[in-house]
């Protein structure tokens, strides 16, 4: 059974920085497509980043160049390193995984986590 637990979220104040952990049971994480996602308070869920099988990566705009995705394959655990935070970025965080070769920002994802919350005051 695939199971997704989310960790290290937090209130931080803007520009500072958090990563979030996303341990994986049940599956190898290198062998799915692996993805975080947020939804603010009132928001639709968006996508935040992914990774696929091979290591490439993939961004949403609003996060280029501040927020890293990458995976642990001997930890069998999915990161994402937020650097440079902005009030905007506050939301709950979820990870997802997908056991499918297609990979990228807009495919749907099977299996989700509980998601972690992170807060960003201005």
């Amino acid at each position: 059974q695939v199971q997704l637990v989310e960790s290290g979220g937090g209130s931080v104040q803007a520009g500072g920085s958090l990563r979030l952990s996303c341990a994986a049971f049940g599956y190898s994480v290198d062998r799915y497509c692996m993805g975080w996602f947020r939804q603010g308070l009132g928001k639709g869920r968006d996508v935040v980043a992914v990774i696929d099988t091979g290591g490439s990566t993939y961004y949403a705009d609003s996060v280029k160049g501040r927020f890293t995705i990458s995976r642990d394959n001997a930890e069998n655990t999915l990161y994402l390193q937020m650097n440079s935070l902005k009030p905007e970025d506050t939301a709950l965080h979820y990870c997802a995984a997908n056991p499918a070769a297609l990979c990228h920002l807009k495919i749907d994802f099977r299996y989700w986590g509980q998601g972690t919350q992170v807060t960003v005051s201005s």
